[in-house]
C-alpha cells in the first residue's frame, strides 16, 4: 500500500474521530470539517517523503487539533473563545503528543446527536451523518441517494449553516432533549440501512455499502451509550436483517422473496451478533422489530417461522408505533398463521388509508393473498398495479413476473 493510499485508508476510518476532536475544541461542525481535511492534505503531503508514522491516526489527531488550536488563538476575540473553550482546551493534549483515540468516545457521540438534531430536515440530517460519521464523501453520498452531486454538496452546506444559525451545542443533551435526539439519531441510522436494504430507486434492490455504513454507526453508538436498551435494540435489528443481505438476490440482482432464500447464505456471525445485541435490547419500538427479524433469523426452513409468533410481535408493535406499514406487515404474518382468509379483511380495511395510496406493497400483499386464495383473475390485476407503482426496476419486474404466473 502506497502512502497515499494509508492516507485515504486512515482517513475514512478515523475521520469521524478527529472532526469531533476538533469540533469540541472550536465548537463548529463546519469549520472542524475544514481543519480535518487540512491535516488530510498535511499527511498527503508528508507522509510519501517521511512515511506512514506508527500511529497514523494519532499522527492525524494531533495535526488537526494543533490547528484548531492556532485557529482560536489567532482570533482577535482570542480571550473571549479561550473563555468559551474553557476546560476543554485546557484537555487538549499538546500537539506534538499523539492523541488517544480512546479519550474521545463523547466527542463521537456529541457529534452525532449534532449531526442529526432536529432542526434539520431528515435528508440533511442523513446526508450529513453520512458526510460526518461514515466518511463518505459527496460523490459517495449522492450516488448512494441516487441525488445530483451539486444538490448534495448544497444539502450538506445548508445543514452545516443551519446548525450554526440555530447555535445548536455540541453536546449530549440530557432528560427529554436526549430523548427525542436519541429519537432522531437512531431514526437516520435506521433510514439509512432501510434505503440500503431495499432501495425506493434505481436498477439494483440492494445497496450493501449504504447498509454496511449504517450498521457500523449502529455499532459505534451501542458502544458508546450501552445503558440505552432501544440503541441495542437497533443494533440487533440491523445484524439480524444484514445476515440476510446476500441471500436476497439472484446471479443478475433479481430479488429473492424470503421464502426462496438459500439460508446457507444468511450470515451466522451476523445472526449471533444480533442475539447478543437483544440480550440488552428493550421493549420498545426497535426492539419489537428486532425480536421479528430474529424469529425469522432463528428459522433453519422457511416452514419452521413462528409466525404466531411474529403476529404478535407485530400486534404490539402497532400499539408502540401505531401506521398502516406496520398493519400491513401484520397482516402478512397473520396470512401465514392463520391462512390468506383471515388477513385479507385486514388488509382490504388499509385500502383507503392516504399513506397507502402509492405504496406498491399494498396491492403486492393483496395480489399474493387473493393467488393463494385461487383468485387469480383478481391476484393479476393487484400484481400489475403494484408494478406500476413501484420505482424500483428489480422489483417492478418480480411483480409483473408474477403477474404473468398467476
Amino acid at each position: 500500500m502506497s502512502a497515499t493510499q494509508a492516507v485515504e485508508a486512515v482517513f475514512r476510518i478515523e475521520s469521524a474521530r478527529i472532526i469531533a476532536g476538533v469540533a469540541r475544541i472550536v465548537r463548529d461542525v463546519a469549520i472542524a470539517e475544514e481543519i480535518a481535511q487540512d491535516a488530510l492534505v498535511a499527511a498527503l503531503e508528508q507522509w510519501p517523503e517521511s512515511g506512514v508514522p506508527d500511529k497514523p491516526g494519532a499522527w492525524l489527531m494531533a495535526t488537526a487539533k494543533h490547528r484548531a488550536i492556532d485557529l482560536v488563538r489567532r482570533k482577535e476575540t482570542y480571550a473571549r473563545k479561550l473563555a468559551e473553550v474553557g476546560r476543554s482546551l485546557e484537555d487538549v493534549p499538546p500537539p506534538a503528543e499523539p492523541a488517544a483515540p480512546d479519550d474521545i468516545d463523547d466527542d463521537l457521540l456529541r457529534l452525532i446527536f449534532t449531526a442529526c438534531h432536529p432542526v434539520l430536515a431528515t435528508e440533511a440530517r442523513i446526508a450529513l451523518t453520512l458526510r460526518l460519521m461514515g466518511g463518505l464523501t459527496t460523490q459517495e453520498i449522492a450516488r448512494a441517494f441516487l441525488a445530483s452531486e451539486p444538490a448534495v454538496a448544497q444539502r450538506i452546506v445548508r445543514a452545516k449553516r443551519a446548525l450554526a444559525k440555530a447555535d445548536v451545542p455540541f453536546e449530549v443533551p440530557y432528560g427529554a432533549d436526549r430523548e427525542v435526539r436519541l429519537a432522531s439519531v437512531l431514526e437516520v441510522i435506521y433510514l439509512i440501512f432501510n434505503e440500503g436494504y431495499s432501495a425506493t430507486a434505481g436498477d439494483d434492490l440492494v445497496r450493501p455499502a449504504l447498509c454496511e455504513d449504517a450498521l457500523r454507526l449502529a455499532r459505534v453508538l451501542a458502544a458508546l451509550m450501552p445503558e440505552e436498551p432501544e440503541v441495542h435494540g437497533l443494533a440487533a435489528l440491523l445484524e439480524f436483517q444484514a445476515s440476510r443481505i446476500s441471500a436476497r438476490t439472484g446471479p443478475d440482482g433479481e430479488p429473492v422473496l424470503l421464502a426462496d432464500q438459500n439460508r446457507s447464505k444468511w450470515n451466522r456471525m451476523l445472526i449471533r451478533r444480533g442475539a447478543l445485541a437483544m440480550q440488552h435490547a428493550g421493549s420498545g419500538p426497535y426492539s419489537v422489530q428486532a425480536a421479528i427479524a430474529g424469529c425469522h433469523a432463528e428459522a433453519v426452513r422457511y416452514e419452521d417461522t413462528d409466525w404466531a409468533t411474529i403476529a404478535t410481535l407485530y400486534g404490539r408493535l402497532v400499539e408502540l408505533v401505531p401506521s398502516p406499514v406496520v398493519e400491513l406487515n401484520r397482516a402478512v404474518a397473520v396470512s401465514m398463521a392463520e391462512g390468506p382468509e383471515a388477513a385479507l379483511p385486514l388488509v382490504d380495511a388499509l385500502a383507503a388509508e392516504p399513506a397507502l395510496r402509492a405504496y406498491h406493497l399494498l396491492p403486492s400483499v393483496r395480489g399474493d393473498l387473493l393467488e393463494r386464495l385461487g383468485r387469480r383473475e383478481e391476484a393479476r390485476a393487484e400484481f400489475e398495479r403494484a408494478a406500476s407503482l413501484t420505482r424500483n426496476a428489480r422489483e417492478r419486474a418480480l411483480l409483473l413476473g408474477r403477474a404473468a404466473r398467476a
